[in-house]
Order: structure tokens, then C-alpha cells, then sequence
């Protein structure tokens, strides 16, 4: 009986290797792709620079690219190369509008750490305006996790915290992907995001719930196609440099 197994299994042992390699035939051409040939773009030197195609919001010079309360100009200090809250100074938004994108900006919490939980180094970045990526001071500062770094704020915890300490300069990479809404208003996609933080995947391709609210569940209002992107004052003397930004 023995014998008769180790026969059969020697027998359709090579049928089932066969079935799993099957042999194609015709022109390997027809799944070749020539057109459109993909644009030529110039990358930065370094991961952090500008590539060729960017948008850059702020060059550590200037904020002529955003607008303070009432769109009049950007009251926040700009200083050794980075642009930092002033406090009461107000939110500030890019004069651009945009959609989908790949964002690149770096921030930095004070080195002298005052308070604790969301009130050290608190600042924001909303995505069109009111998807909020949360920027926060959460070395060793025990918060709720969604609303730590790296989270989407009272909505999705980041992966894993990543932040390095007080006064360090730390990097958000994002892309996203804008919400789409039927005519009658309901959501045909929820809006995603995946964020890069230091280096480390803190949000993979994650589904946004919806406008970020401080009380109550996240929710979706039909909008533009197009968005300012606004920096929170959160009242915390939070820094920002080399912001630039790639529409997709």
C-alpha cells in the first residue's frame, strides 16, 4: 500500500507543477505601455527638498503664500529660516487652493516644554481646510491617542508614536486624497490619507470619518473640489519650515 502512494504522489506531483506554471503564448507586446510617456520631473537633492513640480508654500523667507484673519496678510514671526505662531495672532491659510496632493512640511515644538497633555506644543495642519493632521509635542506626553502626533485629530490614532523630543525639528510627508460627494451632497469616497512622520508610516492610506469637531462625531459637508490649507494657532509658539506641495 505503501509502495502504491509513493508511486501515485510521484506520478501527479509534476501535473500540479505544470498546472501552476501554464504556458503563454501570443506577443508580449499587446501589455506594453508607451503612451502617454510619464512627465520628466527633476527630484531634490535630498528627500526633504522641493522636487522640480512643487509648490513651495514657505522657503523659510517669506509667507507671501498665506493669508492671516480676514485674508490680510500673515502676522506669524519668520525667523532663522522658520515661520512660528504667534499667539492670538490667528490661524493662517495658503492663498492656493488645493485637492488631492502630496504635502511635505516640517515643524518643531519649543525646547523649553510648558504644560502637558494638548497644551504643549499644539498647532494643527488641516487638509482643505478642516481635515486636521494633529501637531502636538507628544515626546513623553501622555494624551489621548487621537489626538497625539500624527493622528487625525478625534479621529484615527496614529501607528505608532514617532515623535522625537521638544525643540527638535520633526517631518510630516503626506498624501492625500480629496473626498468625492454625489450632486445631492451624500460622500461617493471618503477622504484618505497616509502620513509619514520622522520616516515612520503613522497613517496607511486611512479612511477620513469626516470634518474634524472638537465635540461630537466627525462629519461629512459637501465642498469645493479645491481648499485652502490653514496652520492652526493653537497658542503655542510652534515652527514651521519647508513646506512644498505636489497637486496629483
Amino acid at each position: 500500500m505503501q509502495r502504491f502512494l509513493l508511486i501515485a504522489s510521484c506520478v501527479i506531483a509534476p501535473v500540479v507543477v505544470a498546472a501552476q506554471q501554464p504556458v503563454r503564448e501570443g506577443d508580449p507586446k499587446l501589455t506594453e505601455i508607451w503612451q502617454p510617456e510619464p512627465t520628466v520631473v527633476k527630484p531634490g537633492k535630498t528627500a526633504a527638498d522641493a522636487p522640480a513640480d512643487a509648490i513651495v508654500l514657505f522657503d523659510g523667507k517669506s509667507a507671501a503664500a498665506w493669508l492671516g484673519k480676514d485674508n490680510a496678510a500673515a502676522k506669524w514671526k519668520i525667523e532663522d529660516g522658520a515661520m512660528t505662531v504667534v499667539k492670538g495672532a490667528g490661524d493662517i491659510h495658503t492663498k492656493e487652493s488645493f485637492g488631492d496632493c502630496q504635502l511635505h512640511i516640517e515643524w518643531r515644538t519649543p525646547a523649553e516644554v510648558k504644560g502637558d497633555g494638548q497644551g504643549r506644543g499644539n498647532s494643527g495642519i488641516f487638509l482643505m481646510g478642516r481635515y486636521e493632521l494633529q501637531v502636538l509635542d507628544s515626546y513623553n506626553n501622555r494624551t489621548y491617542s487621537n489626538g497625539q502626533a500624527g493622528s487625525i485629530y478625534k479621529q484615527l490614532p496614529p501607528l505608532v508614536n514617532a515623535s522625537r523630543g521638544p525643540g527638535e525639528w520633526q517631518v510630516y510627508d503626506v498624501i492625500f486624497t480629496a473626498p468625492r460627494f454625489y450632486e445631492n451632497g451624500t460622500v461617493q469616497s471618503q477622504a484618505r490619507i497616509t502620513v509619514i512622520h520622522n520616516g515612520v508610516v503613522v497613517q496607511n492610506n486611512a479612511a477620513i470619518w469626516g470634518s474634524t469637531q472638537y465635540i461630537g462625531i466627525a462629519t461629512y459637508e459637501k465642498h469645493a473640489e479645491k481648499e485652502s490649507i490653514i496652520l492652526q494657532d493653537h497658542g503655542n509658539p510652534v515652527s514651521y519650515r519647508n513646506i512644498w506641495i505636489r497637486p496629483l
